[in-house]
């Protein structure tokens, strides 16, 4: 009997480390979220008041864990604030709305700076020639765990939930496409299949960027995604959420596969547009990788 308990109490202890988090995870998890937490979604996020009630649901579960497991670290003296957590929170969310997700498993950290920050490059030529250069962005994904976005513009983001550029969407989706392992324009898929008719659809409208950006013309998707099938993934993200009835009425097969991709679709959140003539809306340059 003596030799009974203490394998049980060896394998309780070895078994502790492992089961400690996942106990604190569902006992935080069990807790509603704070009704402080619920009105900044409704105030910042406009669209959680159009969504459904188990969708609302889903986001609060979604954003407690998120607020949970993330880190958040003001920069340039920024300090950190509820609201900034909860709005960044749950935009980042919507993109993991009906599926099992392990919330950005890979992602450790947010930092947040107040405005725009400047980053250094150094590009090395075909001659070996290395230029250093700065550039200004409002966010950035890495892929060590770590995300960089710009106060000002997250807040900007979904209080015009119409013109097709939203940071977080944007860098969250890049968040998505290295699950994968490499980001590439091609998120994990779950099914084998599936990865065909995705490479067909946004190769071929990728493509079409590309050419749009070339010769200026008008489109939907912002010409920044023609930079490249990263980029391309992440605005088509942005233009998903956005601008949905303008992306599916222009893009009907790549709308049909981010509807498979997000299983949810953002026309049922959002009153039809205004017709307007020509193609809605207007590429523009903005820094945001």
């Amino acid at each position: 009997m003596d030799a009974v308990i203490w394998i049980a109490v060896t394998a309780l202890i070895i078994a502790l480390p492992l089961l400690w988090p996942r106990w604190r995870l569902r006992r935080a998890l069990a807790l509603p979220l704070p009704a402080s937490a619920v009105a900044i979604l409704n105030e910042n996020i406009p669209i959680y008041g159009r969504m459904p009630a188990d969708l609302q649901a889903q986001l609060r579960g979604l954003v407690a864990q998120f607020l949970y497991q993330k880190k958040f670290v003001g920069c340039d003296g920024l300090q950190i604030s509820e609201e900034m957590r909860v709005t960044i929170a749950g935009q980042a969310c919507l993109l993991l709305l009906n599926r099992y997700t392990k919330v950005y498993p890979g992602l450790h950290t947010i930092l947040v700076y107040p405005h725009e920050f400047v980053v250094g490059r150094a590009e090395m030529d075909a001659g070996g020639v290395v230029t250093h250069s700065e550039h200004g962005l409002l966010g950035e994904s890495w892929g060590d765990g770590r995300v960089i976005l710009a106060w000002e513009h997250v807040r900007r983001g979904p209080a015009d939930w119409s013109d097709g550029h939203n940071v977080v969407l944007h860098e969250f989706a890049h968040q998505l496409d290295s699950e994968s392992g490499a980001a590439n324009g091609a998120p994990f898929l779950g099914d084998a299949s599936s990865y065909h008719n995705w490479a067909t659809v946004l190769s071929r409208d990728f493509a079409h960027l590309r050419h749009d950006a070339i010769y200026r013309q008008r489109s939907v998707l912002d010409h920044y995604g023609a930079s490249n099938p990263a980029e391309f993934f992440a605005v088509a993200t942005e233009t998903f959420f956005d601008k949905p009835y303008q992306m599916a009425g222009h893009h009907g097969a790549l709308y049909e596969q981010f509807q498979k991709y997000y299983r949810v679709d953002p026309r049922d959140w959002l009153a039809p547009p205004e017709p307007e003539p020509g193609i809605d809306g207007y590429p523009h340059e903005h820094a945001v990788h």
